[in-house]
């Protein structure tokens, strides 16, 4: 709901609160931690830990779990795929570490394919790799990458992202695992938000791959948490890159920015040991209910079209697609985002790059607002 209490922390500072009817991003704060999370957070107050040693302990527990050799504790999802550029470059070979991002005498390209080039791949830039695009905007054949495969590669990287459905003229992370394998490179997988189905989780690095990252905040972690799961090997260098590292051995990564709390690495075990615990079936039914509540005052008015999202892969299951007609509304889709940020309480939501319609997710709502949301939309279309 939202009441006279609601944001008014935010309010004492003259910041203005929104309703997050977008999802789970970056610049609305990513997440909420769940009441098991805070729990945890709080109790591991309650005493100092050398890094190293949780992350060690920690990481055995997330990996075992997931059913992966080994797991490493990031500040998000982005941090993770840095640190393995960094950790595949530069090996354990302390000179190398506090050479990067200066990549003189290492392997330093990454290869990905042209048409899974998606806006997060610059993460795999920032320790000094370069990106090497095969394959074209039609399509990619297995000669594609073993033509691109040079004295230079390190790895090739992977995009998953399964809510949406399979792009059949890509090659397939099988395909990319068997040749990236047999010329003796590395394959990195960006899952971020593959965390259900539960055998999703950890998938990528079971079917071969060296390495996948894991956004923690999709399963009610803090916002700048995420994992790293991978091979022991791989799991290894990136410690060697890591803040702890760079403290514990007096060795300069290029990870000492991406610092991570004891609290946060705590909560991270505490969300996933609930992840995997917790009735799925009546969390999606509870986002399937919050996603016809917000539908409904939109049913049956004048040029506006909902439907129901029916995805329930990843971590933002349901929703709401809607669109709007300018013919009869005198209105864009665009016009109805912006006019929504104007609105009182302020909403949120976005019409995604290339899309046609608006997107609404209920993961940032709490009960009672996707009444709002609808009935906002439903004033400003109208009105």
């Amino acid at each position: 709901m939202v009441t006279s209490e609601w944001g008014a922390i935010y309010k004492e500072l003259g910041a203005t609160p929104v309703i997050n009817a977008t999802g789970s991003v970056t610049l609305l704060g990513g997440s909420t931690p769940v009441q098991e999370v805070k729990e945890a957070m709080d109790a591991a107050d309650s005493a100092y830990i050398p890094l190293i040693h949780l992350q060690e302990a920690a990481g055995k527990v997330v990996a075992d779990a997931a059913g992966v050799p080994a797991a490493y504790f990031t500040s998000g999802a982005g941090s993770a795929l840095t640190l393995v550029t960094a950790a595949m470059m530069a090996g354990d070979d302390d000179d190398r570490i506090q050479q990067l991002p200066d990549t003189t005498g290492m392997k330093d390209e990454i290869l990905i394919q042209k048409r899974q080039r998606y806006w997060y791949d610059r993460c795999l830039q920032l320790a000094g790799a370069k990106l090497v695009e095969y394959g074209t905007d039609e399509g990619t054949t297995e000669q594609d990458l073993i033509d691109a495969i040079g004295p230079q590669t390190v790895a090739a990287h992977f995009y998953a992202h399964e809510q949406d459905p399979a792009d059949p003229n890509i090659l397939s992370l099988e395909k990319i695992i068997e040749i990236a394998h047999d010329k003796g490179i590395y394959v990195t997988v960006d899952a971020a938000g593959q965390i259900f189905p539960l055998e999703n989780f950890g998938k990528y690095v079971r079917m071969g791959a060296d390495f996948q990252c894991i956004a923690a905040k999709y399963m009610g972690a803090p916002h700048s948490t995420g994992l790293a799961l991978g091979t022991e090997e791989l799991i290894h260098k990136i410690s060697l890159q890591s803040f702890t590292g760079y403290e514990t051995r007096r060795i300069r990564g290029v990870g000492r920015p991406q610092k991570m709390d004891r609290q946060e690495i705590i909560g991270v075990v505490a969300a996933v040991k609930r992840w995997f615990s917790i009735n799925h079936e009546d969390r999606l039914a509870q986002a399937e209910r919050m996603s016809g509540e917000l539908a409904a005052p939109l049913r049956d008015v004048p040029g506006v079209t909902i439907e129901m999202n029916q995805n329930i892969i990843g971590h933002q299951p349901f929703g709401v697609f809607v669109s709007v007609d300018p013919e009869v509304t005198g209105k864009s889709n665009q016009d109805v985002v912006d006019a929504l940020r104007e609105y009182e309480p302020a909403i949120w939501t976005r019409v995604p790059d290339g899309g046609d319609r608006i997107t609404l997710h209920v993961f940032g709502l709490d009960e009672g607002q996707p009444e709002i949301v609808g009935n906002a939309i439903r004033d400003v279309v109208t009105r």
